[in-house]
């Protein structure tokens, strides 16, 4: 007599709250809790705006490096994510617990874990939530799980903006807090009997690796793009509370830019799922670079906080759509091997990412012809994100065939 086994699948709630968490972790703690908390630190004196520089540019470091080391943690990919949230809070409570010169010493080095940590968060729970979705047969949620980027940005800078009134070093112990308790429901929800093993893609490999019908021009631009894109968000993605507190000093005012860049990531996410999924990825990819061109070029004219909101609000809101889209875009162009391009984009973009501070840095505290390194960081974005914005509608209104309305 055959017995019938229940079916034990993680439920599909769980799945989606699971991959929602861990990104919100790795992304809001993990990558840019220093975004809140860097004008906290410089207003302690725990930190010089060119070591602030130097605090984000360690953490963008160890993103790629994440990102090329994913794949020897990610053949589990569940196991994976579980190892980099532990590292997230691990990390980031250790960053509360020192100070002074043993602090200036490790604390880039455990920017840099974290953001090591946070890449095999994202490749490990995307990786394993994606191929959960797939066998239960609902793929199409995959999209909400990625509102967690802007929700884990939210509810940090949320988190800072209320206690703006405290020391950095409290802060960070309790976001530390916040990403342990995290790691623990993580852990519990949408737990499988036995996990699948996941093939791991080696990004060193794949970026040897030609796509089945080459890289041509136009992949070659998708990349250039991708690039662009990493360096044009990343300015205000890592500067916009510093840049608020140089215009207003109450950390209510300042601190609130954050929680409203975060909440419009999550919410364009949201609305491009329900609404996006029949526009054409390169008219979507277009309007998202064309948005975050103005929103990097509004403070260049006015650093009021209403400005600023607003660039909070158009960098914010289109930068996790650019990813999605590209991304996309890339799939779309290779859909039998788009590893390899895909992985190239992911280079590139962690590459644009380190950009940003290191031009910060490179300029220094010294305004150049009267113009200091946040605004000619914030120039060059502006240029190149609307030429690569340009590029992208060209792309799409003469890459593209054009489909005829009439029938033959």
């Amino acid at each position: 007599m055959l017995m019938h086994t229940p079916d034990r699948s993680p439920p599909v709630a769980g799945v989606v709250g699971a991959g929602l968490l861990s990104l919100a972790l790795a992304m809001g703690i993990g990558r840019f809790a220093f975004t809140p908390l860097l004008p906290l630190m410089l207003r302690d004196g725990d930190l010089s705006p060119i070591a602030g520089a130097e605090w984000a540019m360690a953490n963008y470091v160890g993103y790629l490096v994440g990102a090329l080391t994913a794949a020897r943690v990610a053949s589990q990919p569940r196991r994976a994510s579980l190892i980099g949230l532990v590292g997230v809070a691990l990390t980031t409570l250790a960053t509360g617990l020192l100070s002074g010169a043993t602090l200036a010493f490790a604390g880039p080095l455990l920017r840099a874990t974290a953001g090591m940590f946070s890449a095999w968060v994202l490749v490990g729970a995307s990786g394993w939530c994606l191929m959960a979705l797939a066998r239960a047969g609902r793929p199409a949620l995959t999209a909400w799980i990625y509102t967690g980027v802007g929700c884990g940005i939210a509810v940090a800078g949320l988190l800072t903006w209320l206690g703006g009134g405290q020391s950095a070093d409290w802060l960070w112990l309790q976001l530390g807090l916040v990403a342990s308790l995290g790691a623990v429901v993580v852990a519990a929800l949408g737990t499988p009997v036995r996990e699948p093993e996941a093939r791991a893609v080696d990004h060193t490999t794949a970026l040897l690796t030609p796509p089945a019908h080459g890289v041509g021009k136009s992949d070659a631009g998708l990349i250039v793009c991708y690039g662009i894109f990493g360096y044009g968000y990343i300015v205000l993605a890592t500067f916009l509370p510093a840049m608020a507190r140089d215009s207003i000093d109450d950390p209510i005012v300042f601190g609130l830019t954050w929680p409203v860049f975060g909440l419009a990531a999550a919410l364009s996410v949201a609305a491009t799922a329900h609404w996006g999924t029949a526009l054409p990825r390169e008219r979507i990819w277009a309007l998202a670079q064309s948005a975050m061109a103005l929103g990097t070029a509004l403070p260049l004219f006015s650093v009021t906080i209403s400005v600023l909101i607003a660039s909070a609000v158009l960098v914010g809101g289109t930068f996790m759509i650019a990813t999605m889209a590209g991304m996309q875009l890339a799939r779309e162009r290779h859909p039998d091997n788009p590893t390899p391009l895909v992985a190239r984009m992911t280079i590139a973009f962690a590459c644009g990412q380190i950009g940003g501070p290191l031009l910060i840095r490179s300029i220094g505290s010294t305004a150049s012809m009267g113009v200091s390194a946040l605004q000619w960081a914030n120039l060059i974005a502006t240029l190149l994100l609307a030429g690569s914005a340009a590029w992208l509608w060209r792309l799409h209104f003469v890459g593209r065939p054009l489909r005829s309305d009439t029938s033959a």
